[in-house]
């Protein structure tokens, strides 16, 4: 410890430093250690700057090394200097040391921050006793240590943290009244909504310095997000408790706040549209309950509302042009979503665009639009007011959000002609892009108020903005033209859609027009359908690469199977039918086009298994498929071994597609399935996969119905009994409601159909197989009570089925299950007088008893949802075609049936049959 002094000098000289500290810093861990260094610094004899080297010394060990776990102080030696410090503090009041005591004093501070008062007692008591009554140089080394000391504790509250819990005590005064008010709140009405003195009104213009936001920051301040929740819970009131708010001049006072806050554009930052668009919203509210008309019925109110409020939040700001450049996209989403409802405003032009509205649908509509007519008398001095004239104009000529009704003292037809028409036709670079916008968006939003002879005129001009440079100008052309609806001119339209893939790949917008083009061009697409075709399978190619918006496939995938309806409708045979469907003259020839068109992008996404667009294929591929009269080509053939695999099924939402398919491979290629072994393939996936499904056993049957209408019953035989006994152990297991209509459905579906050899005793025979007399008890037990509840589209199939097995089945008529014929005969009257229900029972409504197959499916990540293709669907079949009335079908059946058949009407229900009978021998069967 000896050289204490020495290396403290020798840590003042550059060359010998560091090697000094690291002796220092072993030296440090040793017993005694600290009591030589602080004896070495209060002793007068070394020199001035060794001792001052010591103090800092033992400061940095209080700082850095008081608490070390690696080389720890020993506890004595801290103990020893808590002891120690103060005095040596007091010792060294000469003016002479004040360097040095300032060392001392701050490690008193380090070491009391850290161990006052758990470990260090007797401090406060050490520093009273060191005051001296006479030598002031002494007290104020005293005072300034103790104020080292306790400085910690004077720092202010930290006034954010306080206002993050404001806001979040006000969230929760939202969440206690946004369904009623809690008594408390209620009897506390006062102390939030009073006027100057309640809590909500005082948050109003309290707007602390240090809380202010930069006029660069984009994220508003807290004061703003404060205030912002506050106008929320107003605007909540005036929807909910009125009455509430009508104790005191509530409302009055927060309009007041409105004009102080944002009145003359005084929040002009983006930081404070959250504020300014609420407050905005806030006014809205008020003005259309109806409940404040004192406050808002005089012009002198009105005019400077729109003066003041209204036209200084209504341009277009810099950021907003920035995003209409920069973010194409989202400009169109935040501007598209004004229109719906006020819940929707989304910007503060949107904001004070619904307060105009609010006005004009509350009674004020006279004052509001002269007001605005005078504001706007020419817009045409420069793009940014005429974008603010038509913006305003639009707002004053609409009642309500959307076009369903107009102000009746704005002429938006003329505004239209002598304003807006003129940007229309514009030629591209001779107005700024936004007036572009503005002419689309105003023919978008008045299409209802003009003329089908007009919309007419202005669509070859969206046509030509179909081919702009800019996204939003050729998106908003898109967005209208399909809004139109009506469109002659499809063929030009289509083929300016856009130039290079990557143009429209990924624009909904575009792709929704190309869809409602070709749905209601139809057969005027005939001249340019393969370049059509070409452009769709080129964007398909590009989107398939990162596939990212769901309604862009929707889409695209909507245009291409209406393509192929528009395409194929002439060569099934098929006119139009009375809902307008798709009609075109064509040639055989077009299939080959689609077909070559199609498979290569087709077998892409199947090969590289792309989820979101597999059950899309499915459903064209069955499309195409179907339009072959005769026989299948080799190109579907070698799918079908794939389509078989289990993996294709594991994707609930490619199964109704994949049952389409295949019941087409079934109607057009059964001889070959059943040569190649395919048809036990199929039959594994109903009884393995969707059969046991709750989810997809309806599909199941589906596909049943396919195989029993196709498939030869000779070489049915050998698996039917095995798919009955599937059937019935599912009955067993996991019976539903819906199950159990399915089944009964399936069954008359197979007694029904027109299938040479397969007849009710066909099904029925199967049955008795498995259990003697187990089809009466299906019969009587799950048929017959499922019956009525048939619904209209499956009526005919029910009533052919069971007038079948009655009248045509050998098995029915001998007992024992002769008896169970009186009842079945009754549900089929029943089936012709009363109406037909299917309700869902509570237990298919509940996600509970889900089967091991459903809970396979459900586990299995992410997995595609089924879309339907609307133009996919073709029009229905009736399996049961070849009966056109089912009532004269049973009496025919009934005049040639067997003799037994009429002693069993007689056991039947008097009050039912008898009169039934008697009316079918009234109109000429004879019965008896």
């Amino acid at each position: 410890m000896s050289n204490i002094a020495s290396l403290l000098q020798a840590s003042l000289q550059p060359a010998s430093r560091k090697q000094a500290e690291q002796q220092l810093h072993a030296l440090a861990s040793q017993k005694g250690f600290l009591a030589h260094l602080l004896t070495l610094i209060l002793n007068g004899s070394y020199d001035r700057s060794t001792r001052l080297a010591g103090g800092i010394y033992l400061k940095n060990v209080a700082k850095l090394r008081w608490e070390e776990d690696d080389e720890p102080l020993p506890e004595a030696d801290k103990a020893a200097l808590r002891s120690q410090l103060v005095p040596a503090m007091i010792a060294l009041s000469d003016p002479t040391d004040k360097a040095i005591r300032a060392q001392i004093a701050e490690s008193v501070a380090l070491i009391a921050e850290l161990d006052f008062p758990a470990k260090w007692t007797d401090l406060i008591d050490q520093l009273i006793s060191s005051l001296s009554q006479t030598d002031y140089s002494i007290n104020v080394g005293v005072l300034q240590t103790a104020h080292s000391i306790f400085n910690q504790w004077r720092a202010q509250p930290n006034i954010a943290i306080v206002t993050q819990a404001q806001i979040i005590l006000v969230d929760i005064f939202y969440d206690f009244t946004c369904q009623d008010l809690p008594p408390g709140i209620e009897d506390a009405h006062d102390s939030f909504f009073a006027p100057q003195t309640g809590l909500f009104q005082r948050f109003m213009s309290w707007d602390p310095a240090e809380l202010r936001s930069d006029p660069d920051e984009t994220q508003p301040s807290l004061p703003a997000q404060l205030k912002t929740k506050i106008f929320e819970i107003g605007e909540l009131y005036i929807k909910l408790f009125p009455d509430q708010l009508s104790r005191s001049p509530a409302v009055e006072g927060f309009v007041q706040s409105v004009w102080e806050l944002i009145g003359s554009n005084k929040l002009p930052g983006v930081a404070d549209d959250s504020l300014v668009s609420q407050s905005l919203r806030f006014i809205s509210t008020a003005i259309r309950s109806g409940y404040y008309k004192s406050l808002f019925s005089s012009r002198d109110t009105i005019a400077s509302l729109v003066q003041g409020v209204i036209i200084p939040n209504i341009g277009l700001r810099d950021h907003e042009m920035e995003q209409f450049e920069d973010e194409p996209l989202e400009f169109i989403r935040l501007d598209l979503a004004f229109g719906g409802s006020a819940s929707e405003v989304a910007t503060r032009r949107q904001a004070a665009a619904d307060v105009l509205q609010a006005l004009v649908s509350s009674g004020y509509q006279t004052e509001a639009t002269e007001i605005v007519g005078s504001t706007s008398s020419n817009p045409a001095q420069n793009w940014k007011a005429k974008d603010s004239a038509i913006y305003l104009l639009t707002a004053v000529a609409t009642e309500a959000h959307g076009v369903t009704s107009t102000n009746a003292l704005v002429d938006v037809v003329k505004f239209f002609s002598e304003h807006v028409y003129q940007d229309l036709q514009a030629s591209a670079g001779s107005i700024h892009e936004i007036l572009y916008v503005d002419a689309i968006r105003f023919l978008l939003t008045f299409r209802n108020q003009l003329t089908r002879d007009q919309l007419l005129s202005v669509l070859p001009l969206l046509v030509r903005h179909l081919n702009a440079d800019h996204y939003v100008t050729y998106t908003y052309a898109a967005i209208t033209i399909d809004r139109i609806l009506f469109i002659k001119k499809g063929t030009q339209l289509l083929c300016k859609l856009a130039g290079a893939p990557e143009k429209v790949a990924e624009n909904d917008h575009l792709m929704k027009c190309a869809m409602r083009i070709i749905v209601t061009a139809r057969q005027t697409l005939t001249p340019v359908y393969q370049q059509v075709l070409q452009r769709l399978v080129n964007i398909l190619g590009v989107i398939a690469k990162n596939p990212s918006n769901p309604n862009f496939d929707q889409y695209i995938f909507e245009s291409i199977s209406a393509l192929v309806e528009v395409r194929l409708r002439f060569i099934l045979g098929i006119l139009a039918d009375t809902l307008g469907r798709f009609v075109v003259s064509g040639t055989p020839s077009t299939l080959p086009t689609f077909e070559q068109a199609l498979f290569g992008p087709f077998t892409f996404i199947l090969q590289q298994d792309i989820d979101q667009y597999i059950p899309y294929v499915f459903q064209i591929l069955a499309q195409m498929l179907e339009a072959h009269n005769t026989g299948v080509p080799s190109e579907y053939r070698s799918l079908l071994p794939f389509l078989l695999t289990p993996t294709c099924w594991q994707q609930k939402g490619s199964i109704p597609g994949l049952v389409k398919l295949l019941k087409a491979f079934l109607a057009r290629d059964a001889t070959e399935m059943i040569k190649t072994g395919q048809i036990a393939a199929v039959l594994a996936v109903v009884q393995q996969r969707l059969i046991p499904s709750k989810i997809n056993d309806g599909w199941g049957f589906e596909l049943l119905q396919g195989v029993v209408q196709h498939v030869p019953p000779v070489q049915l035989k050998q698996y039917f009994k095995a798919v009955v006994m599937t059937l019935l152990t599912r009955m067993q297991t996991s019976k539903t409601d819906k199950y159990v209509y399915l089944f009964s459905h399936f069954l008359l579906f197979t007694m029904a159909v027109n299938v040479d050899g397969l007849g009710p005793d066909y099904v029925i025979s199967a049955i008795e197989e498995i259990q003697p007399q187990l089809w009466s008890q299906i019969l009587v037990n799950f048929i017959v009570p499922q019956v009525p509840k048939m619904p209209h589209k499956d009526r005919k199939v029910a009533a052919v089925g069971l007038i079948r097995m009655l009248t045509q089945s050998t098995i029915m008529l001998t007992p024992p299950s002769a008896q169970s014929w009186p009842p079945a005969f009754v549900s089929v009257i029943k089936l012709f007088s009363e109406p037909q229900y299917l309700a869902k029972s509570k237990d298919e409504e509940q996600s509970t008893g889900i089967t091991e197959i459903d809970f396979e499916e459900q586990t299995a990540g992410y997995q595609a949802a089924y879309s339907r293709l609307a133009a996919a669907d073709g029009a229905p079949v009736d399996p049961v075609a070849y009966v056109r009335d089912p009532q004269n079908f049973l009496g025919q059946a009934l005049a040639k049936a067997d003799p037994r058949v009429k002693g069993l009407l007689a056991a039947g229900d008097e009050k039912v049959v008898q009169p039934f009978v008697q009316a079918l021998v009234a109109s000429g069967y004879a019965i008896q």
